[in-house]
């Protein structure tokens, strides 16, 4: 009987990892396409909000790929873009929440994800620990 292989890059798109690459995909899009909507049409109103929500794009994207891709390097991609978010919705959560006047518009991390029921918090939160989980398969 031949022994089962274990593809690391199968296992971070298996099972869990097939719907957390989904939810990123998810938001990288709608990130995405928010930010161009405000960057494009309301820039001069909140540019600092409004960067902010392109570069969460950038990262939920980023983060999107990796998981994906799901090879040695991607995970340490994707286990980067998700502290990074983390971070992010950390400080921008907190920020948004003590200056209310820096965010005269929302961004996606705006008070802790709260737009988006939280998600933006859970979701690197889940997306560190199934890396995690796969790493140590290895």
């Amino acid at each position: 009987m031949p022994e089962p292989t274990t593809d690391l890059s199968e296992a971070t798109r298996s099972g869990p990892g097939r719907l957390l690459i989904a939810v990123y995909g998810i938001f990288a899009l709608a990130a995405t396409a928010r930010s161009a909507v405000q960057i494009g049409t309301r820039f001069s109103e909140a540019p600092l909000p409004y960067l902010l929500s392109a570069f969460a794009a950038l990262v939920y994207i980023l983060a999107t790929v990796a998981l994906a891709r799901g090879d040695g390097t991607s995970r340490r991609v994707a286990f980067v873009s998700c502290a990074v978010e983390l971070a992010g919705v950390l400080v921008v959560g907190a920020v948004s929440l003590l200056v209310p006047d820096a965010f005269p518009d929302a961004t996606v991390w705006s008070g802790f994800g709260s737009g988006y029921g939280f998600i933006p918090l859970v979701l690197p939160v889940l997306g560190l620990l199934w890396i995690r989980r796969v790493n140590a398969r290895a």
